[in-house]
């Protein structure tokens, strides 16, 4: 397998910094619509030279919590270098190295959102099978798992009691089939929506963007946009009308209090780019589960966007890159087009 090392020198571009090349076409295709340079660099198989300078330009963060998945378990290392090398250099870096590290860590998530007040779901963090169990009896059935660090419903399972979990704990075990890839894994109380269906939050240059409404009458939980993540056991209810499973909530907009606190919230943390996902109870709760930082978007809720008229999610992320390249290094010029490593 051939590597590559990454690139060095003057000229100014937007440096993407990503795990999947299949959720990076929709931005390319956005940076090349506004004729903005733009370079890939593909994790891993790559290298970096400590003594050069790391290249001018923006840096953008699409590392992802869900790579090991895909390509090498070691990639949020790999990612971990690079960030840590951007920074010494001082460039910048549009969600960097802290906004990763919450990226990975659900744990870190749950502590951001429960010490700045918003209703999070009860949580435990285990480590290892046994104290899985175990940390699992405080909880009444049913209750979910899921892995610290993931992406597109990793470990996330539903289970109605103990005796259920206790009979699948080995698979949470080191190579087992469930098994964290940092070995932790959380317990967590199952929270019931009103209505089946979680919001997810679009914010972009740490402003509101849009909501979307994901259905979850099929069994579904925690979602990306751009590939369902389905809790294994569920079945999706043939007396229930089929609706679009993403589609825009146009009642919750810049004004509402959720939303306003959570712009405080990524402000405070750094967070330029991010989907956060929360669930409405029958009660009146909104329960904020989960910060996403490398956040996709459905296509479907993309299209209708542009066909109302309105920005697209990934055209607005190209003029925010955009302007945040001009700010950067506004002496700089560099020609329109893509390269990769």
């Amino acid at each position: 397998m051939s590597s590559h090392k990454l690139p060095v020198g003057n000229a100014a571009a937007v440096h993407i910094i990503h795990d999947n090349p299949e959720w990076i076409t929709p931005f390319t295709e956005a940076l090349d619509r506004l004729a903005v340079a733009h370079v890939e660099w593909l994790l891993p198989d790559a290298s970096i030279d400590l003594a050069a300078e790391p290249p001018q330009g923006v840096f953008w963060s699409r590392l992802s919590a869900s790579s090991h998945t895909r390509t090498d378990p070691h990639v949020k290392e790999y990612g971990r270098a690079v960030l840590d090398w951007l920074a010494a250099a001082d460039r910048r870096v549009i969600n960097g190295r802290d906004v990763y590290e919450l990226e990975v860590s659900k744990v870190r998530q749950h502590r951001e959102l429960a010490g700045r007040g918003f209703d999070v779901p009860r949580t435990a963090a285990a480590f290892g099978p046994r104290a899985l169990v175990d940390a699992a009896a405080g909880f009444t059935p049913p209750f979910i798992t899921k892995h610290n660090q993931g992406g597109k419903g990793l470990g996330v399972r539903r289970f109605d009691s103990h005796a259920e979990l206790e009979a699948v704990a080995d698979e949470f075990a080191p190579g087992g089939a469930n098994a964290p890839i940092d070995g932790i894994t959380l317990v967590q109380e199952y929270v019931q929506p009103a209505q089946p269906f979680i919001t997810r939050a679009e914010f972009i240059g740490g402003r509101f963007h849009y909501a979307v409404r994901v259905d979850v009458s099929g069994g579904s939980f925690e979602l990306c946009p751009a590939d369902a993540c389905t809790i294994p056991g569920a079945g999706a209810d043939p007396d229930v009308e089929a609706v679009p499973q993403f589609d825009r909530r146009e009642e919750i907009t810049a004004g509402t209090p959720l939303i306003a606190r959570l712009e405080t919230l990524l402000a405070d943390l750094g967070i330029e780019i991010a989907g956060v996902e929360f669930i409405e109870t029958a009660d009146g709760r909104q329960v904020v589960y989960d910060i996403n930082t490398n956040t996709n978007y459905n296509p479907s809720v993309e299209s209708a966007e542009q066909t109302s008229g309105r920005q697209s999610a990934a055209d607005r992320i190209a003029e925010y890159v955009a302007d945040t390249l001009a700010e950067a290094a506004p002496q700089s010029a560099s020609p329109a087009g893509s390269a990769a490593w």
